[in-house]
């Protein structure tokens, strides 16, 4: 998937400008948002429980090269082949040769974001191995002309249930319909005979236990079960960050996620998937492929950002902040949208090419409010502002403004000067409503709003005639 990052307010404005996206985002806070909040109080102690889930993530971060060791050695004794990538062009490489090796000719895909992040669909297309999407989100976009994700939880949220109609009208030549129930056969029909005539399946894993060598998937949807266990190759496609040592550590985050995310206590299928098929099972695979990606993830391990590692893909901050639910996910123009992909996609694709990202959202904290493993999300983005600064990847008119901002702040004298100045003068540009309509200087903060202005006193103004009082 190509990273558009840096054109964010062009993607922005047009994601405003579309009345199909805006009403079908409404259903974030709708569902999203209140589901959430219902699960946390249904459970109890929830921040307790967030403690829980960060601790746990912290542990294993800490000491990230002795739990992958450790998951590595009990995967292959349980007979699975576990392969490391170090950025997404091996894991694509890996993935295909495996396929080629075996003469795969089509493989069906569990939901993997890891996977859009590689481009795999692409890799495999160009081998001539044709990849089909089964997740219902995943398999809209795929027919709609391989649309990309805009959503890490519910893909396809971006769409209308009459945008639905009207595609599989077009693909599929049945009589339009808009039950959803009608809709969801209409793919099971399509989809079933690709689970049984695939030679291989692709999955990602939403964790990886270190104590047991088993990758661990949650879904909604059976499609996953069927990748991992219908055909007679799997391969699981995942980050290196996602290995927790032990069971109880997985029971824990668990708790967390779904209910994070969707507000359930539980997916519908919890899958964990140890070695390959046993000579007394009754389904399961020939041969299980585990590919551990890198892919920038070991750099930001030993950075300032290495807490966004705690992540494990809610989706939670997104369906909470106000800029995800004006925009969508297409316009952070990457895999990793909302606050997540704010700091993720800097890291992992360079910061040269979204530049952008750390700068879109308002600094409101919703996003640290809710998330489930404590990520302090806009203190990272404030970091990799500082970091672009830095780097040179501002504007020059605004490092040269910044420079000023802090010399004039240090001194006193002239900042209480200054101030005094630009609150009066701020003042009367308010007029008689005291609403600035066009801010000098500032004209995105007044294109769409009206800008309050100030008393016309300053902090220290007021202090001292309070004081004089006294």
């Amino acid at each position: 998937m190509e990273i558009h990052s840096n054109d964010f307010k062009a993607r922005a404005r047009e994601a405003l400008a579309n009345p199909n996206l805006q009403k079908a985002l409404k259903l974030v806070q709708v569902k999203f948002v209140p589901g959430r909040a219902a699960a946390a109080a249904e459970f109890g102690d929830f921040e307790t429980l967030r403690d829980a889930g960060r601790d746990i993530r912290n542990r294993a971060l800490e000491n990230l090269d002795l739990w992958l060791e450790r998951f590595e050695q009990e995967a292959t004794r349980r007979g699975a082949q576990v392969h490391w990538a170090r950025d997404a062009a091996e894991a694509n490489a890996i993935i295909v040769g495996i396929a080629q090796a075996n003469g795969v000719k089509k493989v069906v895909k569990s939901k993997s974001m890891v996977s859009e992040e590689c481009g795999l669909n692409d890799a495999l297309e160009a081998a001539g191995v044709t990849p089909v999407e089964t997740d219902l989100g995943e398999y809209i976009l795929q027919i709609n002309d391989h649309e990309p994700p805009s959503h890490i939880v519910a893909p396809v949220i971006h769409k209308t249930r009459d945008e639905v109609s009207d595609l599989f009208h077009a693909k599929h030549g049945k009589p339009r319909t808009e039950d959803i129930g009608a809709l969801c056969r209409e793919a099971r029909e399509i989809l079933r005979p690709h689970f049984l005539s695939a030679d291989m399946g692709i999955s990602g894993a939403n964790f990886l236990v270190a104590e047991t060598g088993s990758t661990v998937i949650v879904t909604n949807e059976g499609n996953g079960r069927l990748c991992t266990t219908v055909p007679r190759i799997h391969v699981a496609l995942t980050g290196i960050e996602k290995v927790v040592p032990t069971l109880e550590d997985l029971s824990v985050l668990l708790r967390l996620l779904p209910r994070s995310a969707t507000g359930q206590p539980i997916t519908n299928y919890v899958s964990m998937n140890t070695g390959v098929a046993g000579s007394g099972d009754s389904d399961g695979p020939e041969q299980f492929h585990i590919v551990l990606l890198d892919n920038g993830r070991s750099r930001v391990l030993g950075s300032e950002l290495k807490e966004m590692l705690r992540c494990i893909r809610c989706g939670a901050c997104m369906n909470h902040c106000p800029v995800y639910q004006a925009v969508g996910g297409h316009a952070y123009g990457w895999v990793y949208p909302g606050p997540m992909g704010s700091v993720l996609t800097p890291s992992y694709a360079g910061m040269e090419h979204a530049h952008e990202l750390p700068h879109t959202a308002t600094g409101c904290g919703q996003c640290s409010a809710v998330c489930p493993v404590r990520i302090p999300l806009p203190e990272l983005m404030r970091k990799e502002r500082e970091m672009q600064v830095e780097a040179g990847l501002r504007p020059w008119q605004e490092r040269l403004s910044l420079k000023l901002w802090g010399w004039s702040a240090s001194q006193s004298w002239l900042y209480g000067i200054g101030t005094a100045i630009a609150a009066r003068f701020l003042k009367r540009l308010g007029g008689a409503d005291q609403l600035i309509h066009r801010l000098p200087l500032g004209g995105g903060w007044t294109d769409g709003r009206d800008f309050p202005a100030p008393a016309g006193k300053t902090f220290r103004e007021l202090y001292r005639a309070r004081k004089n009082l006294h």
